[in-house]
Parts: C-alpha cells; structure tokens; sequence
C-alpha cells in the first residue's frame, strides 16, 4: 500500500511530505493502523543530534494513536476498528517483561531505536523503492498509517478524542508515570519539577490528581502561567537561591524533585531542594559527565534515571484517560494541533518553546 509521510533524509535538513510504501500487511502478531494523530516528542527531533548513529532517510514518530484496520493472526488480542494508542515495543519474554517493567526490557534499544524485530525486518520504501530505516520505536507515526507490533497498542474508548491521544504512549505517560508509579506520590507530599514542558507538565497534572503540592520551576513565563493554571506554584529558574525558594514553598524540602532538562545545575539545584531522604528522578538522557557538589545526597537524599516513567503502558494509558473524563488530568491544554504537511513548523514551534506538544494530524486538519 502506498501512503503519505514525512520522511528526514539528513540530519540537517527539513521533512519532506512524500508518498512511502509497505511491501505487504501485518505478519502474525502485528496490526495496521490508521494514524489520527502523532505526537512530536524531544526524543524524535534528537535523531538530528545522533551524529551518525541513526540511519537515514527514516519516518520517526512514536506517539501515534489510530484505528486498527488488519490484524496479523488471532493472537493480537485486538479486531479491526478497534480505537487505540500505540506505545514503546518491549518483548515480553525477558526477565524485566515478565517483571512488569517493560521500559526496561533487555531489547529496549535495538527494537526501539531503528532497531525493529529481526523477525519481521523493515518493509517500508519510499516511493522510488529506497529502504526506509526499520521501524521508530515499533511505529514510524509521523505517517498516514503504522505497521505496529501488537505488543505496543493499547485499546481506548472509542469515544475519546482519538487524535489528541498519542502522547499518552509516550511523554505525558513518562511524566505522569514517574510520580504514579515511580515515586508512587501520595496526599501530603510535595513534588519539585524542574523544567514545564510536556513532561514536566504531565508529572505536575499527575501530582495534583494524587493529592500532592507541586512547585514548577522554568524560565519561560508562558510555561509558568501555564503550570500555575494546572494548580502548581510558579518558580522562575534563576541562577541564585532556586533551592531555597523551593524548600520554602515546599515547607522545608520536597518529598520527591523531577528534573526534565538534563541541566547540571539544574540537577544540583534540585537535589538541594530536597528534604532528608527526598528522592530526585532524571528523565533527559545526559550526554556528558555530571558533576555533583559537594552535600547534594546528603541526608539520605537519592537520584536514578527514570525511563517511560516506569510504565505498563496497558495499565497507565487507562488510567490517564479515565482522570481525563474526570477533568482530573486535562492534557489537552498541553496540545496544538499541525496538518502533517505543517511538521517543519511544528518542529519550529516546539524547538523554540512556542508550544508545549505538537500533534500532527495526517487528515490535514487543525486547532
């Protein structure tokens, strides 16, 4: 079949809108989905930064939500019209998988990043019959369709705003996912988030759902006002004091500090915010040693790296959406809409902070 997508042929240049094609349907285990809208994440603009290590030309996306029109055997567990959102791939059968911590599947690279299942290799050219790179994180979503590992769709409500969805496979599912699952937060704690973007804001909806009192910490006065709109108190980074105001609101510490930026001294400011034996979670890939001052794990503090937020997208994906309906997480006032033929100016957008989640819609509409 042949379809549009936006396909990034160099590391330095735009997306191009063009015809792709898939060589054949859904092998056992797989479904073909109708993209209704994709999600433009951090992690699909850092292709750019890869020096080399990712192979091009590719069609990213990995926040894509859709219906399944062909399912590839009697074992997906999901038919034809089926509204879902598509996640990470994971392979259910190591030890991590079985544990119920599917982001930190033993294959988690090689099948997400361009790695795809040696089982079922890439089938996707562009229109001249040039191979695309094998499958962005199972799904490839910046496209009109997916072929789609059963394993990474989620089933939703069909009366949900299926293209408004995707980002819960991903980003707002990381951010909401390190307070729920990860730090597990609770009534009466506190949560510090260092950085307002789609992360950083779903960790502050989740707090506020579960009964915390989140402080947000950014630079950009429209992520601020934001923040404080989704019921968190605004802190304008700064490079002097920032802990202290922090542990003041807090009421001496948080109890638990999420750092979206990958800052160094951001990520020192954020353990000084801590109170005794608070815990501080990364969720920006470091690219360089950090160095930590002296007295920041002090007092039983701790930091780990938190990926997906520690998520079984089948089990978080519904409960995000049901504290949705309840106007308990209400994402979509992180979202702007894009026609897929828009990409490079959603790409601009959110590159310069303009918006905080982009979301390509392949059907051409807006809002």
């Amino acid at each position: 079949m042949r379809f549009g997508a936006a396909v990034l042929r160099a590391y330095d240049d735009p997306f191009t809108v063009e015809e792709v094609m898939l060589a054949e349907g859904p092998a056992e285990g797989e479904i073909l989905v109708r993209i209704a809208g994709c999600g433009m994440c951090r992690t699909d603009l850092a292709v750019r930064r890869s020096a080399g290590r990712s192979p091009l030309p590719a069609v990213l996306g990995h926040e894509g939500a859709g219906v399944v029109l062909e399912t590839g055997g009697t074992g997906t567990g999901l038919s034809a019209g089926d509204h879902v959102v598509l996640s990470f791939d994971s392979c259910g059968h190591c030890r991590n998988c079985l544990g119920a911590a599917p982001a930190h599947c033993d294959s988690f690279a090689s099948l997400n990043l361009f790695g795809g299942r040696a089982e079922n290799a890439a089938r996707f050219t562009d229109a001249t019959g040039t191979a695309l790179a094998p499958r962005w994180f199972g799904q490839s979503s910046f496209a009109e369709y997916a072929l789609v590992p059963a394993r990474n769709a989620v089933r939703v409500d069909p009366a949900l705003p299926l293209e408004l969805l995707g980002p819960l496979g991903c980003g707002f599912l990381t951010g909401a996912g390190a307070v729920l699952n990860s730090f597990g937060v609770g009534p009466g704690d506190t949560l510090a988030v260092f950085g307002a973007g789609a992360v950083g804001l779903a960790a502050a909806m989740a707090a506020h759902a579960a009964g915390a009192v989140t402080v947000a910490v950014d630079r950009h006065p429209g992520r601020l006002a934001l923040a404080e709109r989704l019921h968190a108190l605004p802190v304008p980074a700064s490079p002097t004091g920032l802990p202290g105001r922090v542990r003041r609101l807090t009421g001496g510490g948080a109890t638990y500090a999420l750092d979206t930026t990958g800052s160094a001294g951001l990520i020192n400011d954020a353990l000084r915010s801590l109170r005794p034996t608070g815990r501080l979670g990364l969720v920006a890939r470091l690219h360089e040693a950090l160095p930590l001052e002296v007295g920041t794990l002090d007092r039983g503090r701790t930091i780990s790296h938190i990926c997906e937020g520690d998520a079984v997208p089948g089990l978080l994906i519904p409960r995000l959406t049901a504290l949705w309906q309840a106007g308990r997480f209400p994402f979509d006032q992180l979202i702007r809409t894009y026609p897929l033929a828009d990409i490079n100016e959603a790409e601009h957008d959110c590159d310069t902070g303009r918006v905080v989640k982009p979301v390509l819609i392949p059907d051409g509409r807006s809002h």
